[in-house]
């Protein structure tokens, strides 16, 4: 990257400076006020349902100037991802809509075939949609045909904090896919964030990572630094990895005397 150059993420036209995104999977005021304030959202993604159930209106403690990502949790089809972001639009939720169409109930694995039609169905309304997928090389294609912003491959079943389970497929998508990247489900310690963001990632979204940390604003900072470190480890471009032992500094000269 050229010196003075802003690194910034563009979804849609839109530009962000920071690569970490609140998800929605659990949410109370001090979450919101430390992925704000500590880890630098400026995304966060909000469940229509879970508005309708919070304590309080939600809207009140997201701060002004942070963008809302409404998704279409609950839905099991692509036509009823529609309904839920046109509720959401009507709601004054914005066009960015993260696309989750999910009718398994044991593993929550999204259905991509679905997940590719709602894209359609969704771009032809104006939206910005961002599908959440299983990182599936043929899968993503689709969407972007379909008119996705972005591609949001999960790393492990959502909410379970195991990681980067699909590293080699993100890996794929990273590599073929020339829209953002955003790593999302399954991401448990800012290691492993900053190992997605080392391999190219174009952005990580969390929750419970946080949400259940026993410090919530110092891993919210933990993850704001490690995303970071990551993508400033790839864009200055990661050292060669070698088979064998090759010394850092010249041993002849001492081990002659």
């Amino acid at each position: 990257m050229e010196k003075n150059k802003k690194d910034t993420l563009v979804i849609g036209g839109h530009e962000f400076t920071s690569r970490f995104i609140l998800g929605s999977g659990k949410y109370d005021p001090e979450l919101i006020k430390a992925a704000v304030e500590h880890a630098g959202a400026q995304i966060i993604t909000l469940a229509l349902r879970r508005v309708n159930s919070f304590s309080g209106n939600i809207l009140e403690h997201i701060p002004e100037g942070v963008t809302l990502l409404p998704n279409t949790s609950g839905a099991r089809n692509a036509e009823e991802a529609l309904k839920i972001a046109l509720l959401a639009r009507e709601a004054g939720c914005g066009s960015f809509i993260k696309i989750e169409v999910i009718h398994d109930s044991k593993y929550l694995l999204p259905d991509n075939y679905e997940t590719a039609k709602a894209c359609e169905l969704l771009a032809k309304e104006g939206f910005i949609p961002l599908p959440y997928m299983y990182p599936d090389l043929n899968a993503a294609r689709d969407m972007v045909n379909a008119g996705a912003a972005a591609i949001m491959p999960l790393a492990a079943p959502i909410g379970s904090n195991q990681g980067l389970a699909t590293k080699q497929f993100i890996r794929i998508l990273i590599e073929e896919i020339d829209l953002p990247i955003i790593v999302d489900a399954g991401i448990g310690k800012p290691s492993q964030a900053c190992e997605a963001m080392e391999m190219g990632a174009d952005a990580i979204m969390a929750n419970t990572a946080i949400a259940t940390a026993g410090d919530i604003v110092a891993m919210a900072s933990a993850f704001r630094d490690a995303i970071n470190a990551g993508r400033t480890a790839y864009l200055a471009g990661t050292g060669r990895v070698l088979d064998k032992a090759s010394a850092s500094s010249p041993l002849t000269g001492f081990l002659a005397d």
